[in-house]
Parts: structure tokens; sequence; C-alpha cells
């Protein structure tokens, strides 16, 4: 059915993509998925997040532990939301994760560079495609996170839907949105505590065949 004077027919599944806050060790490090803290100190932040987020939405984190905290942190500032995190009202979605960077985890980048300078150098070349030994290449990744996305977008037609994830997942959500080439993905600057919100509709129809519309990107949350 097309839209009617304009407007669209159904509600849109609406995503609400907050990036993690910083990790407690970082230090130029290559962490992907390793399972580390995150500092939930920035008061202003996860203040500016609960004013701006929406009240009765589907929550969902990743495996990994800074996403819980971010969302622990988000309604602790004010949120009304799911308490404890994570629990039975947040969906915990192991294929959100961040990319797996396989043996260079927890490693430097500086020693990286200064040791596997060859593979190291051949992976930054090829970015989206080459996998660090044992990970994912950015393809990899994108291709874990398509399907989670399709399935929440079914199970939660028209609701709002927070999406506390990793920098890679939501490149990998905005190039599947906007149907970018995996390169052009990996243009976006995703900061932590950054807010980027998308929209999904049901019928492409009644956005000119577009299932998706972009509201904001990485935009800060105070």
């Amino acid at each position: 059915m097309s839209s009617i004077a304009g407007r669209d027919p159904t509600p849109p599944t609406r995503w609400w993509w907050v990036r993690h806050a910083p990790v407690v060790v970082n230090e130029g490090r290559c962490y992907g998925q390793s399972d580390l803290p995150c500092r939930t100190d920035d008061e202003s932040g996860f203040r500016g997040l609960a004013e701006c987020l929406p009240q009765q939405a589907v929550w969902v984190v990743s495996s990994l532990m800074r996403t819980h905290q971010t969302a622990a942190a988000i309604v602790a500032a004010g949120l009304p939301g799911p308490d404890p995190i994570p629990g039975p009202a947040v969906q915990v979605e192991p294929d959100l994760a961040e990319q797996h960077f396989g043996a260079w985890q927890g490693q430097s980048y500086a020693s990286l560079a200064q040791q596997r300078a060859e593979e190291y150098h051949r992976f930054w070349f090829a970015p989206a495609r080459e996998r660090a030994p044992g990970g994912e290449s950015f393809v990899d990744l994108i291709e874990r996170v398509a399907p989670v996305i399709a399935r929440l977008n079914r199970d939660f037609a028209g609701r709002d839907i927070i999406a506390v994830a990793h920098g890679g997942t939501i490149r990998a959500a905005l190039g599947l949105a906007l149907d970018l080439s995996p390169e052009a993905s990996l243009s976006f600057t995703i900061d932590n505590i950054s807010l980027t919100r998308l929209e999904y509709f049901d019928d492409p129809a009644a956005r000119h065949g577009h299932s998706w519309r972009v509201g904001g990107v990485n935009q800060p949350a105070s």
C-alpha cells in the first residue's frame, strides 16, 4: 500500500545506535573483541544520552561488558530502562560484537607495525577485506551483523531500539542502510558515547524505493 498525502502508512523501526564508552585500558592497542571494561565517569555525556534517547525502547547490547556498562550508565543517568543490565529485558546479541582482530588483539599498534610489518601494512592497504591472523575482515563483520539487524527489524517492527554496540558494528549498520561499499562504510567516524540514528521502513515503496532513512551520524552526547 502506498503512502497517502505524503504520510508513511506504517511507523518506521527507529534505531538509536550508541557506541560504548572508552575502554579503561587502551593505550594505543588493538582491542577488538577483548572483553575490557569501560569508563563510566562522563556524567554529562551519559546525562545527554539519557535526555535524548526514547523511553520504553527495546534495549540491545553485544556480548562484551563495555556495552553492558555503558547501557547501565545511561539508565543511571536518568533514562528509565531495564535494571539490571544485562537482564531479562535486555537482548544480548553476540553477533553485534566488534570486529575480531585475532592474534593482534591486545597488542599495541606500534608493536604490530614493527613486528608484523608485511601483514600489518597489507591489512591497512585493504582494511575492508583483509583479515588479521585468526581474525575477521570488515566484510566478515558486515555479514554477521546484517542478519541480526534484519531479524530485529522483523521482531520489533515500529518500535524504538536502543543498540549499545561498537564502532565497527555501527559503521556496518550505516553501510547496510545506505547500500555503501565496505570501503566507503569505513570512512565514518564513530566516537565513544556518540549517537547514530537510523529508521527502517518495512514498505520501501512508501519511501521512493528506500528502506532506510538516516537521522544523524556520530552525534555528541552532550
